[in-house]
């Protein structure tokens, strides 16, 4: 087993991407689909002997930088992982390109949720099983990249309040990692953090199943919570034998997205505030509470008709789905309530889809599934600007609250703005590019913030009129796929891995 541990960790993640191959074959298997059995039996069989050879040959291979190698190692896994677990994906699709199953293991992987396949009914139930079990595996890597790789390192979100410098290990952290190989830390951290990420998952599946859902559906809404992806079976919530009681299930199990105390035990850096001090939980109920309600009120504006006004269960449905759709989006996980389109005409066309796009790029909370600038971020952007209109009003004025929250509002604030610029730039470039494939405005927008949030059902609801990616060409596939990667790493990882060693501070 040390031997196995000893492994760089792409090689890892390989003999865990052809061991979990085996659960959709079985179910397959179960369900007398022998073609899609066969595919993930015989991709199974094949890449866990490919990583067999790969690991004999890597076994005394030593990285000079450890840190880096840690780095470059999750970087990789988005570039490798993909094309793997897309090949028994292609061969029990049969009917697609390789090119659209790649996508598809992207979207899932990175936890974005969009597909190329829109009608639900031309997968099997294992290839949807397949589907929401890859975007799960996605986002427990991004839980465990976040504490063991991202944390150290002052990235990720972390930097915002810890006090480093970005992209380098505190002193303490440097020996550490000197000392204990990469891979044996990280798989320290996983024997932690599975049995409550899987614990959870076990939990919400058991209560869909109890409010009526189906099993296959029920696991896959499970697993697609809490990692943020939003893979359904389904076109969306509204066809769920669970109804609103199970999305009120699902509401309750977002809040794993929205602050990272959670889910881990072990923080690198200490919290001492309450959770209902905690300032990601504080702006995740400001979203939640403001903008449902803003929308809801819109309804008396003059422009609908009295009678809807008395219509009070037409009102409770308009406010839940407007309620669970902004939290839903907020982690950028998609699900989209069946009360959603309740919701849209209580507050009359226009602006619910351009709500849901700001909301995708808040985003969750740091070291979460969830993706978007983050909550902590915004926060400290927030406290700056607050204090700031304090110094215009009283020039004197002393910023108190502590050193965290001078910290916070200060260094963690100038590399939020740094960040902030960072991710608008990503989606300037994004959005030219696409338009270069011939995209219009709108939808270059809609498909951008959707692939740099993770929140690919944006484009079903972002838009007045729903937008398709199995409409784009291979180039603006490639593209979006980029940006899912660059939006789930962050640019500031990206560019803490190329900048040489020499040029940090």
């Amino acid at each position: 087993m040390r031997r196995v541990v000893e492994l760089p960790l792409l090689v890892i993640l390989l003999g865990v991407a052809a061991l979990v191959m085996f659960l959709p074959a079985g179910h397959a298997m179960a369900r007398g689909d022998y073609l899609t059995a066969r595919s993930f039996f015989y991709a199974a069989l094949l890449f866990l002997f490919l990583t067999a050879m790969i690991a004999i040959a890597t076994a005394n291979h030593r990285p000079r930088n450890l840190v880096r190698s840690q780095l470059a190692g999750v970087v990789l896994a988005y570039v490798v992982l993909p094309p793997v677990l897309a090949v028994p994906f292609h061969h029990a699709v049969q009917n697609t390109t390789f090119m659209n199953a790649w996508f598809e293991m992207v979207s899932c992987f990175t936890t974005t949720g969009a597909t190329v396949y829109d009608e639900p009914e031309r997968l099997p139930a294992s290839l949807h099983l397949w589907r929401a079990l890859v975007g799960w595996l996605g986002g427990f890597f991004v839980l465990l990249s976040a504490i063991a790789v991202l944390a150290p390192l002052n990235l990720g979100g972390f930097e915002v309040i810890s006090g480093g410098s970005v992209g380098r290990s505190k002193p303490g952290t440097q020996q550490i990692t000197r000392i204990a190989d990469p891979s044996e830390r990280i798989v320290r951290h996983a024997l932690e953090l599975f049995p409550v990420y899987g614990g959870l998952t076990l939990l919400l599946w058991i209560l869909l199943l109890t409010a009526g859902e189906t099993g296959v559906v029920a696991l896959s809404h499970a697993m697609s919570t809490l990692s943020t992806s939003g893979i359904s079976p389904q076109r969306d919530l509204s066809g769920a034998q669970s109804g609103r009681l199970g999305e009120l299930m699902i509401f309750l199990f977002f809040a794993f997205a929205i602050s990272r105390r959670a889910l881990f035990t072990r923080m690198p850096t200490r919290v001492d505030l309450p959770l209902w001090r905690d300032p990601e939980v504080r702006m995740a109920l400001v979203c939640i509470a403001i903008l449902p309600l803003f929308q809801f009120l819109q309804h008396w504006t003059g422009r609908y008709a009295d009678d809807q006004a008395r219509d009070l269960f037409g009102a409770l449905r308009a406010l839940w789905g407007s309620l669970f759709t902004t939290l839903s989006f907020l982690t950028t996980t998609g699900f989209v309530s069946e009360d959603w389109q309740s919701a849209r005409l209580w507050a009359g066309p226009g602006s619910s889809g351009l709500i849901l796009v700001g909301l995708a790029l808040i985003g969750g909370g740091v070291a979460t599934a969830a993706g978007g600038v983050k909550l902590l971020r915004v926060y400290a952007l927030f406290k700056h600007g607050e204090h700031e209109l304090e110094l215009m009003i009283l020039p004197h004025v002393v910023g108190g609250e502590g050193p965290v929250a001078r910290r916070l509002r200060g260094e963690g604030a100038y590399v939020a703005w740094i960040f902030f610029m960072l991710f608008a730039i990503s989606i300037a470039v994004t959005m030219a590019l696409l338009t270069m494939t011939g995209l219009e405005f709108e939808p270059a927008m809609i498909f951008t913030v959707a692939a740099l949030s993770t929140t690919g059902p944006l484009a079903q609801v972002g838009a007045d009129a729903p937008l398709s990616y199995a409409m784009l060409d291979s180039g603006a596939k490639v593209i979006l796929a980029a940006a899912m990667v660059v939006g789930r790493l962050e640019t500031l990882a990206i560019l803490a891995l190329l900048i040489p060693d020499s040029w940090r501070r």
